[in-house]
């Protein structure tokens, strides 16, 4: 009796969204609800009885569950008990997978942006891909938690996505599964100025972040002339690690609110602590691959005139997803829906849902060619003399092959560079007129 009753009354609220929704219906009436009620009693018996395969009453109602959540928008959807598991991982910053954010669009898998550092990074997956094939199976038709389900597997398998990138045919790219220890803050000195990339936004970011400044100042030679916050292809993660960021860049004022369907629902977070870089000039970059709470602390410093912000246009993720657990009654199984209950804005009052971050100076990253033609110098005439400095020679020889990744890196990265020679540019102006 307990199981029939649990089982219609999750029929009651399931049908409410699912079907009164989608058809844009008013139940004025009690006797209105009760026929879609039945519609779906009936639906659901005609499934279990009729499909072409055995289908358990709990994988019935967890798709119809996870159907009337993805078809409100990517961003919602449910989470069973093995999902919800990994997400409490994912926040933490180690979990195992590919290292990718995802949502779904026109029916495929859309990378939002791939994690630094991770088998799907590495691979060379990058924003704005299209994953319309996992191994055998084509994407087209699944639901977001069935892309991620084919997508899971032990550490050390490997797993077949076939990519559709624009401008190119789609190809295959082979990615081997591994468990995920996400270095959420990374830095660097480049001679005065101060790199710091946040790679994704979670429980570690603060810390790590106010780590790394304190790193920078203890470690430099000279005096640090101002800092690079580079988020590119930062999917985001949490709102409260978003603000907590942008406070560390701040001295008051408004970071970011957020508006639910009640007008009267309206949530604002404000600085409440002081610069950790005491003002220094700040360059933030973006692209097309930075997301949700990358947007927020780009929107933030922007509005307030604290950051010059570089790059390209933003993801244009403006939501904000609430995490609600749900215990399955007369047993310990945790599962949740991931919920889309809010749009935040950023202090200027601007929405950034399906636009993004428009950055001060759009600087395109470029590509770097090495030309095939033959320069010729002095060197290169017949009976030319040496320069009598061979040990010179070598010792550059030498240092090229010491250059690390990061400065392997610096030399191709062109967006990078222009934040870099802004900064010194923004420096060197404010001494002059000081």
């Amino acid at each position: 009796m307990n199981i029939k009753n649990n089982f219609f009354s999750f029929v009651y609220i399931l049908l409410l969204t699912l079907f009164l929704y989608p058809l844009k219906l008013e139940a004025s009436t009690d006797e209105e609800k009760y026929k879609y009620l039945d519609l779906f009693g009936q639906v659901f018996d005609r499934v279990r009885s009729s499909y072409v395969e055995e289908v358990s009453d709990q994988e019935l109602i967890e798709k119809a569950i996870d159907g009337m959540l993805s078809g409100l928008d990517p961003h919602s959807g449910y989470m069973n008990e093995e999902v919800w598991q990994e997400m409490q991982m994912d926040t933490k910053g180690k979990f195992g997978g590919l290292g990718i954010e995802i949502t779904m669009e026109e029916g495929f898998v859309k990378v939002i942006a791939p994690i630094e550092d991770t088998p799907a990074y590495d691979a060379g997956i990058l924003a704005g891909d299209y994953i319309i094939q996992i191994d055998d199976t084509p994407v087209f038709g699944l639901t977001l938690n069935e892309a991620v389900e084919l997508m899971r597997g032990d550490k050390g398998e490997p797993i077949m996505v076939t990519i559709s990138r624009e401008n190119t045919e789609p190809f295959e790219l082979e990615i081997i599964r591994d468990f995920i220890k996400i270095r959420s803050v990374k830095s660097e000195i480049v001679d005065d100025v101060g790199y710091l990339r946040i790679t994704s936004f979670n429980e570690q970011t603060e810390k790590g972040l106010i780590d790394a400044i304190k790193k920078i100042d203890s470690n430099s030679d000279s005096k640090i002339s101002g800092y690079v916050l580079d988020v590119r292809s930062n999917p985001g993660g949490l709102l409260t690690q978003a603000v907590k960021v942008t406070d560390i860049f701040l001295e008051r004022g408004e970071i970011v609110s957020t508006r639910g369907r009640d007008k009267k629902d309206i949530r604002r977070y404000r600085a409440k602590k002081s610069d950790r870089t005491n003002g220094k000039p700040l360059v933030v970059i973006i692209d097309g691959g930075s997301a949700s709470a990358s947007e927020i602390v780009a929107g933030a410093l922007q509005d307030h005139r604290r950051a010059i912000i570089i790059g390209t246009q933003s993801f244009g993720k403006g939501s904000v997803q609430t995490i609600m657990p749900f215990q399955v009654s007369n047993t310990d199984d945790l599962t949740g829906i991931r919920l889309t209950t809010a749009r935040y804005y950023t202090p200027s009052g601007e929405s950034i849902q399906g636009k993004g971050i428009t950055p001060d100076i759009i600087i395109e990253q470029g590509e770097f060619e090495s030309f095939e033609y033959k320069r010729f110098s002095e060197a290169d005439l017949k009976d030319s003399l040496d320069n009598g400095n061979d040990e010179n020679e070598n010792n550059e020889q030498d240092i090229e092959e010491e250059l690390t990744l990061f400065e392997k890196r610096l030399a191709v990265d062109y967006q990078l560079q222009r934040a870099i020679d802004l900064i010194r540019g923004v420096s060197l102006y404010k001494e002059t007129i000081q």
